[in-house]
């Protein structure tokens, strides 16, 4: 039976764990390796971990840093940045990810998204979009921590790169990012109409009743967040949680 899935995902920034706030400001936590070894403890569902420095620096993915990871990660593992070649995606799937994660890779060549899931099958190929509210009504995607607008509906993109063999589209909301406020309902309500693929949302999440909130609305979802996994408190000391089987369970069972 399928089921909704919970999901930390961790920013890593010069080489470091970091938290944003609206794509700016990033806030060093730790050693990303340290986070995957608690995540292993609790037992997550999956992981996602994100490189954000390789596509606004023009490099490729580091592979040394993920192959660590992977050899560490005991539960499915997405990976996204500065990955733009099949040749680069085969290699990180030979570390032993699961998954791999496009954002402006996959909006710069969309064919990308083709080629790779012909050769590895579409539950290893994930979109990520990264949206913002536009000024008079109406979404955006952007890329390079949301420096960069790309002039395109986040709509309009599901619905392309689940033509292309996209296996799961992420949703992640740049106005919502770590404000802690609960998910912007109204975006993922948009996209989920888009498409019938996998959909994973992020940003804003606070409580773990936001998540529940999420769930008992969408069903079969992905909920990740940042912020809640990595804080603690209204004053936000770092702390890597996330629910024990049992308190998740509950969660599932009272919202799903």
């Amino acid at each position: 039976m399928l089921r909704p899935r919970i999901i930390p995902c961790l920013l890593v920034h010069d080489k470091g764990l970091v938290k944003t706030e609206h794509f700016k400001n990033p806030r060093y936590l730790g050693d990303p390796m340290n986070a995957v070894r608690i995540f292993n403890e609790k037992e997550v569902d999956e992981l996602i971990i994100l490189d954000i420095d390789a596509t606004v620096e023009g490099r490729g993915p580091d592979f040394k840093m993920i192959e660590n990871w992977a050899e560490e990660c005991r539960m499915p593992l997405c990976y996204g940045g500065g990955v733009t070649t099949v040749e680069q995606a085969q290699r990180i799937f030979s570390l032993g990810v699961e998954k791999i994660a496009f954002s402006a890779g996959a909006i710069n060549n969309p064919d990308i998204i083709r080629e790779i899931s012909e050769k590895v099958g579409s539950q290893s190929v994930v979109v990520v979009l990264d949206v913002k509210k536009k000024l008079f009504g109406g979404y955006e995607v952007y890329t390079h921590n949301g420096k960069k607008a790309t002039g395109k509906s986040p709509f309009e993109l599901i619905k392309k790169f689940e033509q292309l063999g996209a296996g799961e589209i992420v949703i992640n909301s740049i106005d919502k990012d770590g404000e802690m406020k609960g998910y912007d309902v109204k975006l993922i309500e948009a996209s989920r109409n888009e498409t019938t693929l996998p959909l994973t949302a992020i940003g804003g999440a606070g409580k773990l009743e936001d998540v529940g909130e999420l769930i008992s609305k969408f069903g079969i979802i992905g909920a990740a967040a940042g912020s809640l996994f990595v804080f603690k408190g209204k004053l936000k000391a770092v702390l890597i949680n996330y629910p024990n089987f049992i308190d998740k369970e509950s969660l599932i069972k009272k919202y799903f």
